[in-house]
């Protein structure tokens, strides 16, 4: 005869809707807001002069679980050309938690200066846009379980061109999951 508690039943019941509350907890889109964009450097490349700068970004993890991913390279445009690009290191970020990053990248002062009419038009009426992307991907680990994830974001800002003031910015996530 098998022994019967209600104590084991409880606690195999409970534990039952913990994981399938887990893992039935959709996904939300992380979110991401340029803080600041400070100039550290410039670095002479004949004829011209690159800026060297730390792009600061707050992070929302607004999921129930920890995410951790490797480095990647954002891509930073200007009027439809690569401007620069910024080194996202690899780490991890808690559940429902908030982040600042620092992101150090380089702009190109040559591809500023293919575009030098439109950029002396952006210096009068002091407004810069500025569009950007980055792919992450990583592993949100739900107890035993690790769950292959991507995130695509891009980001449309309008910058001061002369004090590298964030004046407004889109930013758009799109999370995507993989369940094998």
């Amino acid at each position: 005869m098998v022994n019967w508690s209600w104590t084991s039943a409880l606690i195999g019941a409970a534990t039952a809707t913990a994981t399938a509350a887990l893992i039935s907890a959709k996904p939300k889109d992380p979110t991401f807001h340029l803080v600041s964009i400070n100039i550290t450097s410039f670095k002479l490349s004949l004829p011209l002069v690159d800026a060297e700068v730390v792009l600061t970004v707050h992070v929302t993890n607004p999921n129930a679980v920890p995410i951790q991913y490797p480095s990647t390279v954002m891509s930073i445009f200007y009027a439809g050309s690569l401007l620069g690009t910024a080194k996202v290191s690899a780490g991890s970020q808690p559940p429902k938690s908030c982040q600042i990053l620092h992101l150090p990248a380089r702009l190109s002062s040559m591809e500023l200066a293919h575009h030098a009419v439109q950029v002396m038009a952006d210096v009068g009426r002091r407004e810069m846009v500025l569009d950007a992307t980055v792919d992450i991907e990583g592993v949100a680990r739900v107890a035993w379980w690790g769950h292959r994830f991507k995130v695509h974001v891009e980001s449309h800002v309008t910058v001061d061109p002369v004090f590298f003031d964030v004046i407004d910015q889109e930013n758009k996530s799109d999370l995507e999951l993989f369940v094998a």
